[in-house]
C-alpha cells in the first residue's frame, strides 16, 4: 500500500475524521479507518449503533482486532455479552468453532475460531455481527459461518462503515459508506 497524503473526510455523530487513502491495486485507493486508540470515535459509534440494535439480540460477535473495543462499548450500553472471533488459534484455545474462507483481497484462506470458553454464550443465541468496516465481506462471511456452526440466528450485522458497491451491504445497520476511490 502506498500513501499520497490525500484523506476522506468522514462524520460518525458530529465527530470529523480525516481518513488517509490508500493505494490498494493499481489506480484503486481506499479510506482507512482504524478507531484504536481513538477512544471519542469509539464512544459515539457505540451510543449510535447500541440505539439501532435489535432488543431481542442475545450476543454480539466480532472478529479481532479493530472492532474490539467497539463491541465492548456496545456491550456496556446494552448488557449483551460479546465474543472475540479469532484469527489465530491460542494453545490455550480448545473446543473451538472454526470457520475458514477464503478472503477476496488476498486470495488466501483466512480461519476465524471462537474460543470453547465463549461456546455456550453464542450456541443458539440471536447473535448481532459486528465489524469496524465491511469492504469485500470476507470476513462476514467467516463470521456467518462460525453462527451457522453454533445455530445461532444471525439477527443484525452492524459495521461502522460499509464499502465498495453501497448495494451489496443494504442489509447491514451502518453509520456511513466508505467509496471506492479510482485516479
Amino acid at each position: 500500500m502506498s500513501y499520497d497524503g490525500r484523506v476522506y473526510q468522514v462524520n460518525i455523530g458530529g465527530l470529523t475524521r480525516d481518513l488517509p487513502l490508500f493505494e490498494v491495486a493499481p489506480e484503486v485507493k481506499i479510506a482507512i479507518f482504524n478507531m484504536l486508540g481513538d477512544t471519542e470515535i469509539v464512544e459515539r459509534a457505540a451510543d449510535l449503533l447500541a440505539a439501532q440494535m435489535p432488543t431481542f439480540a442475545e450476543v454480539i460477535v466480532t472478529p479481532e482486532v479493530k472492532a474490539v473495543p467497539l463491541a465492548h462499548a456496545v456491550s456496556v450500553r446494552t448488557g449483551v455479552p460479546y465474543v472475540v472471533a479469532r484469527k489465530i488459534r491460542k494453545p490455550y484455545m480448545v473446543n473451538c468453532l472454526e470457520a475458514e474462507v477464503v478472503s477476496i483481497t488476498t486470495g488466501k484462506p483466512q480461519t476465524l475460531y471462537l474460543d470453547g470458553k465463549d461456546r455456550h454464550l453464542v450456541e443458539g443465541k440471536n447473535a448481532i455481527l459486528l465489524d469496524d468496516v465491511i469492504s469485500t465481506g470476507s470476513t462476514l462471511r467467516g463470521l456467518r459461518l462460525l453462527m451457522q456452526h453454533a445455530n445461532a440466528p444471525i439477527v443484525a450485522e452492524m459495521a461502522v462503515f460499509t464499502e465498495g458497491d453501497d448495494g451489496d451491504w443494504s442489509q447491514v445497520i451502518a453509520l456511513g459508506h466508505l467509496p471506492i476511490f479510482t485516479d
